[in-house]
């Protein structure tokens, strides 16, 4: 993995906390998994929407980071739609795919499912993102990694 996806996978504590577990399948293509705990509950019988949304916008813009650091770059969330097919319960184990589809100079956009493992993978939610790079060395955390 590129030293700067390392760093960000070291310093992202919201991923951390919410359970995110990523794995880049090639530049441009991610995969994150987490397991649905009482924490992701908005209720007793259902995952807060929240969290879901944020592991689609960690699916979406990871999936445009590891692409952009080959050009030693970062990327910052521009938008992100998501559209819910299949309610998530605790004990769920989500798999997120997201793969790059646009790749300009200075954008990016991203699509992304997210599926539930232990339920025949039945599709939970699709969405699609557009990212702003920008040149690493801006960021005082990840430019002393290029």
């Amino acid at each position: 993995m590129n030293s700067i996806l390392e760093k960000y996978n070291a310093v992202n504590t919201f991923g951390k906390l919410i359970g995110l577990k990523l794995r880049v399948i090639e530049p441009g293509h991610v995969e994150y998994k987490m397991t649905i705990t009482e924490d992701h509950l908005s209720n007793p019988f259902a995952a807060h929407g929240g969290a879901v949304s944020a592991m689609m916008d960690g699916i979406l813009g990871v999936a445009a980071l590891s692409l952009a650091v080959e050009e030693k770059k970062l990327v910052s969330t521009v938008e992100f739609k998501i559209n819910y097919f299949a309610p998530v319960e605790k004990g769920d184990q989500l798999v997120g795919r997201g793969k790059v589809i646009f790749k300009g100079n200075r954008l990016f956009s991203s699509e992304g499912k997210i599926y539930c493992s232990n339920k025949d993978e039945s599709l939970v939610c699709s969405g699609i993102g557009t990212f702003n790079s920008y040149p690493a060395e801006k960021n005082e955390i990840f430019g002393k990694s290029v």
